[in-house]
């Protein structure tokens, strides 16, 4: 179903589409803990074009290539030709006669879409600053990996409206799961984004809560995902960024509110005492390292299907 294709948002998935990817990294994943690392991409390249640094994106798709049989190239963004002003649709026809699928890390969305418009092999969004969809296939995995089921569940997003908080709002939907956020005024998520998600709720018959007080957000929430207030390229505004986010950590108090057996993420890099305590991220609850781990498997997962 997905051999060939895109993935640049969750708004272009359907829930079988997820599903699909959800259950071959069940299956890859205990192939994996067995020894068994199916050879599905042997032959394979992949070309990594990465705009913005990275340890967990980078590092899940190239060891998730090397174990499928696969291999993986890493390129700078500003060591291309694309650093030099070569239209993005020249590099994309290029790179499809070298290569079998093209992973992008880039700031914006419309730089992702133009290369995939005039790529002739898939284009794999790896983070813009609108969406990072990778990581929220990966979460759904991580979720039901624990909970053994996701319809119903109710996650709570505590934090700015980036491009984590995007995927979710898109993704949960799909999968049956109810999504409240909280996110200080200046912080919201894109408007549109929020539509669209609304209209992927009503037709799943699930819930999605906005909310500037963190408490009501969190209140039951089988979830509590949490993200850094200063995402790269917002350096300079970290200071009224701190103060914007005052009393949105993710933190003891703010989590006696959840349902009891609440699982607390965080895509990671953290900065403990700011948007999570350091003993959350460390507590029973925390499930963030067993989600960082999922990266691999569900990378693999996605490789699989849209190159294998």
């Amino acid at each position: 179903m997905l051999k060939g294709r895109d993935i640049l948002t969750l708004a272009d998935l359907t829930s079988e589409e997820i599903w699909e990817i959800l259950k071959a990294t069940e299956q890859l994943k205990l192939q994996h803990r067995l020894g068994d690392n199916p050879q599905t991409l042997k032959g394979k390249t992949l070309l990594m074009v990465f705009q913005k640094p990275s340890t967990r994106t980078r590092i899940s798709f190239e060891v998730a290539m090397l174990q499928l049989g696969g291999h993986a190239i890493y390129l700078s963004w500003n060591e291309t030709q694309l650093g030099r002003g070569e239209p993005l649709k020249d590099t994309a026809r290029v790179m499809s006669r070298y290569a079998d699928a093209i992973l992008v890390r880039t700031f914006n969305q419309e730089d992702l879409e133009k290369l995939a418009e005039n790529a002739t092999i898939p284009v794999i969004n790896g983070l813009t600053d609108k969406y990072h969809p990778c990581q929220v296939l990966s979460d759904l995995y991580t979720i039901y990996e624990k909970k053994h089921f996701l319809d119903g569940l109710k996650l709570a997003y505590v934090g700015d409206g980036n491009n984590v908080c995007h995927s979710l709002l898109l993704g949960l939907p799909k999968v049956g799961m109810n999504i409240a956020i909280a996110c200080p005024p200046q912080h919201q998520p894109d408007p549109d984004v929020v539509n669209v998600a609304r209209k992927e709720a009503r037709k799943h018959n699930t819930q999605i809560e906005t909310y500037s007080n963190p408490v009501e957000a969190v209140r039951d929430a089988h979830i509590v995902y949490t993200d850094t207030w200063v995402s790269m390229g917002q350096e300079k505004e970290e200071k009224d960024r701190k103060k914007h986010f005052r009393g949105y950590t993710v933190d003891e108090k703010l989590l006696s509110v959840a349902d009891e057996d609440y699982l607390v993420m965080h895509c990671l890099p953290a900065h403990r005492g700011e948007e999570i305590t350091d003993k959350v991220i460390e507590g029973p609850h925390s499930i963030v390292f067993d989600q960082a781990e999922n990266r691999l498997h569900t990378q693999k997962a996605i490789l699989s299907l849209i190159m294998g």
